[in-house]
């Protein structure tokens, strides 16, 4: 069963010049479909449509629960609180330590404050929380990108293990990772 049905949908900022013209895609739990693109091709924009802040010209978007890893950990954590208060605000803890073992998370870094930790450890934080909210979908925008080329592979890796809870649509400009990842790439732009 899909998780993420994308049917016929139409949509640019401009009736004349769309970013998507009857594009569809169908995503499975378990599998990892990737968005690949060059800057400005509407890679975003699609993730807009999906959680509902743009809305389609035409066509139709059905979805299951949806959690967001973003590009940049700093921007997505508030500076002013510890993690584990705003793990807290959005998602049960109930399945805690399982996740942190498994992301290779020490529980002391819970009790820090987003700028107090590594740009690696913040992203498998901010996995952390999506994975706690129990999505169906995860939506992934170039959730690497911010990382060295060792902590990506780890932080893809970890993502890559919990296939059997979620579907994963991930955002890359790296076809290379997208090849390692993927179970299908779509090119836009």
């Amino acid at each position: 069963m899909s998780v993420l049905e994308i049917k016929n949908i139409s949509f640019g900022y401009s009736k004349e010049h769309l970013l998507y013209d009857n594009f569809s895609l169908s995503l499975k739990r378990g599998e990892i479909i990737s968005i690949v693109g060059e800057s400005g091709s509407g890679k975003s924009t699609l993730f807009e449509l999906i959680i509902g802040e743009q809305k389609p010209f035409s066509g139709s978007i059905k979805r299951e629960k949806i959690a967001q890893v973003f590009q940049d950990p700093y921007s997505s954590f508030h500076p002013s609180y510890n993690i584990l208060n705003q793990i807290e605000e959005v998602a049960s803890t109930s399945d805690l330590a399982f996740y942190m073992e498994k992301l290779n998370l020490e529980h002391y870094l819970l009790d820090k404050k987003p700028h107090e930790l590594s740009g690696g450890q913040l992203q498998r934080c901010s996995i952390l929380r999506a994975l706690l909210m129990k999505p169906d979908i995860i939506l992934a925008d170039e959730p690497t990108s911010a990382l060295d080329n060792v902590v990506q592979l780890d932080v893809m890796k970890l993502l890559v293990q919990f296939l059997d809870r979620v579907g994963i649509l991930l955002i890359t400009h790296d076809e290379d990772l997208a090849k390692w990842a993927s179970d299908e790439i779509i090119k836009i732009g």
